[in-house]
């Protein structure tokens, strides 16, 4: 009996081994080691077709050459019209005290107008009184802090064009070019 017994232990102690042992995280570790090879050849493809797709994108040596024969030939023909700058009317300095300094900034502005076509210079010319009163009335409503800043001399460039061209009749200004701009 105590040989049965025995037996018994072993084989009961047998399975309780085989389930602590090593064999079923085999499995379950080869598992993991799949996923993250596919998780690493998934990235490594996802590298590879992205610098694909950049290289691809990178224009050719026969792309920049006929890049450049149509554009010589817009010029020819006359196409590029807006890069050429049209005909400019030169405005007298403006000298204006700014908005909430009590007389102490001072702002000295010197501009021309770009126009789009020739008849619009003429009235220009004609309404320059009525042209230079809007524009000193919209450079005095400015602060200091406004007129200092990149932006802020983008804005009064867009505000002067549109005042300007609210009021004229034959024409529009295209461009608003700033030639001196002096706080003080």
């Amino acid at each position: 009996m105590a040989d049965a017994a025995s037996k018994e232990k072993e084989e009961i102690s047998i399975p309780q081994e085989r389930k602590g042992g090593g064999e079923p995280q085999k499995p379950l570790l080869l598992i993991i080691v799949v996923v993250l090879n596919m998780l690493v050849m998934a990235s490594v493809v996802g590298v590879v077709y992205t610098s694909y797709k950049a290289e691809k994108a990178k224009p050719k040596l026969q792309d920049v050459i006929q890049g450049e024969k149509e554009s010589e030939a817009k010029s020819a023909s006359g196409e590029a019209k807006d890069d050429v700058v049209g005909k400019l009317v030169p405005m007298e300095t403006f000298l204006v005290n700014l908005a909430g300094t009590r007389g102490n900034k001072l702002v000295k502005i010197n501009m021309e107008l770009e126009v789009d076509n020739p008849k619009v210079e003429d009235e220009i010319d004609h309404r320059k009184p009525q042209i230079r009163d809007i524009i000193i009335i919209l450079l005095s409503s400015k602060t200091y802090d406004q007129v200092t800043t990149r932006e802020g001399k983008e804005s009064l460039r867009d505000e002067v064009k549109d005042t300007v061209n609210s009021f004229l009749v034959k024409g529009k200004i295209k461009k608003v070019y700033f030639t001196d701009f002096i706080v003080n």
